[in-house]
């Protein structure tokens, strides 16, 4: 068992309890019946309103018939809840969808990612992510320094000791739009290929070149990440993001659409080796005249 947030400590927990009722065929009314609470108050607790009070998680467990290795499992997932959910410092920021897909990110073994657009926001350097909250202009200065740390402090799901095994698919247009200016451009493109090489063993960066052309039109795919957890007992999620817009998903279809689609953009970008070269040859022309 493995959780190294309390977001994905709390998503499991949760989620094998449901499991194990629905092996039992059990319905809520009777379950909240036989705990001595409301059928209300049971489906706050199960979707996640709040943290499982530990009384009731353990009457829930002898309920269930839980053996004792599940029981000792289910109790530590639940003292790993209630710790400090990452990020919590930036709640009043980001929503709540946002807000768990930070936290399951902290807790993923991996995550894939498909960007049309701009860097994604773990691969960004502190001035290229500032240019890019300045740039909307219903962000205030203050606010947008915060999103600034909140990016940073994201990106230390790369760091050792157990580093986020990180794999991106880009467009060539994200490698060509001069976010902040040259300099900024140029420092992002060499940190994007220093990662890239340095890190090899951890972050894969491919990129779909512009010939490509109707394959990547095609795509017709906006930004999405795909996270994977150590856990065998938890399933990938998915979170597709537009300008306006942002859905993390657990649907199996949905997910599975998404899958297909990150196999899709793999398929027509350029190999590792290639996608560096590509980003060095972009990197020495910028800032030329």
């Amino acid at each position: 068992m493995t959780a190294t947030s309390p977001v994905v400590a709390d998503w499991e927990l949760r989620l094998r309890i449901r499991e194990q009722v629905e092996r039992h065929g059990l319905k809520g009314g009777a379950i909240a019946k036989a705990l001595g609470i409301t059928p209300q108050y049971w489906s706050s607790v199960t979707v996640g309103k709040f943290l499982f009070p530990r009384e009731l998680l353990e009457k829930t467990l002898d309920l269930l018939e839980f053996d004792d290795d599940d029981r000792r499992e289910l109790l530590t997932l639940r003292d790993t809840a209630k710790e400090r959910a990452p990020f919590a410092a930036y709640s009043a920021l980001f929503g709540e969808s946002l807000m768990r897909l930070y936290g399951l990110e902290a807790g993923a073994h991996a995550v894939r990612t498909f960007e049309n657009s701009v860097v994604p926001g773990l691969l960004q350097t502190e001035d290229y992510a500032r240019a890019l909250m300045r740039s909307t202009a219903a962000t205030r200065p203050t606010e947008a320094e915060q999103r600034v740390r909140a990016r940073l402090e994201r990106q230390r799901r790369l760091d050792p000791p157990d580093p986020l095994q990180l794999s991106v698919v880009i467009g060539q247009a994200v490698l060509m739009c001069q976010v902040g200016g040259p300099q900024v451009h140029k420092q992002q493109l060499l940190h994007l290929r220093n990662l890239a090489a340095d890190r090899s063993n951890t972050i894969d960066l491919r990129v779909i070149p512009f010939e490509a052309g109707d394959s990547l039109a095609g795509l017709n795919a906006a930004t999405f990440h795909l996270l994977d957890f150590q856990s065998a007992r938890l399933p990938t999620v998915g979170w597709l993001e537009t300008a306006i817009y942002g859905e993390l998903t657990e649907d199996a279809r949905k997910v599975d659409a998404l899958q297909y689609l990150y196999e899709q953009a793999w398929a027509i970008a350029l190999s590792g080796d290639e996608s560096l070269q590509l980003i060095d040859r972009i990197a020495n022309r910028t800032g030329q005249t």
